[in-house]
């Protein structure tokens, strides 16, 4: 049992108390928000805003930078998705659920493409791209990028983007030595599947609003 536990939380020996307990409150915040995510619910982004503020912290002062940059990015479209969530798009209905239009598929190609762009220039200004991690902390970050705006324009597809990035977050968290962040991930893969089926049900029975 001592060997697992070893194996498992053996790296957060040399970490500050504060720290380890600031990993676990953002995380049970990120999981309240993919939550209340998949249901539909306004919450998602106050909670997602706790969360992801401390991971900035966090992931800073760790130097991890693309990691870094991603929260910061979903505390910022958090304000945006709150703000497009309550929106109304007429007297009596806000902005509801909906697939992505032509240009939203253009701009998240757009989206993808421009953060690569951007995360590679970081990582060679501060020189972090020393390892096999950087390139797969790049594509990670602009899978999010775009997961993350078409969440905060509540298209059904965002969830798809989630599920991928989610995917490879759990061994690549695992290996930089954050498992309860890596177990973080697991999670949301759980929840972004029943998402992406609740939204998809949602979807179907609700009339499209012009």
């Amino acid at each position: 049992m001592s060997l697992i536990f070893d194996f498992l939380f053996g790296q957060y020996s040399g970490y500050d108390t504060i720290d380890i307990v600031l990993e676990i409150v953002a995380v049970i915040f990120g999981f309240l928000s993919v939550w209340y995510s998949k249901q539909n619910n306004i919450l998602v982004f106050p909670t997602g805003m706790i969360s992801t503020s401390i991971f900035v912290y966090l992931l800073l002062k760790w130097e991890l930078l693309g990691d870094m940059m991603i929260n910061a990015y979903y505390f910022i479209m958090s304000v945006y998705g709150w703000y497009i969530w309550t929106r109304k798009v007429d007297a009596d209905h806000v902005t509801p659920i909906s697939k992505t239009t032509a240009w939203e598929n253009k701009m998240s190609f757009i989206i993808f493409i421009a953060t690569l762009g951007f995360v590679f220039i970081v990582y060679k200004t501060f020189d972090k791209w020393t390892s096999w991690v950087a390139y797969v902390d790049t594509f990670t970050t602009a899978i999010f990028f775009v997961g993350m705006w078409l969440m905060a324009r509540r298209k059904v597809e965002n969830w798809i983007y989630w599920i991928i990035g989610d995917l490879i977050s759990i061994p690549l968290y695992f290996y930089k030595g954050f498992t309860f962040t890596s177990i973080q991930y697991f999670g949301f893969t759980i929840i972004a599947v029943y998402g992406y089926l609740a939204w998809k049900k949602s979807l179907d029975k609700t009339p499209q609003i012009a």
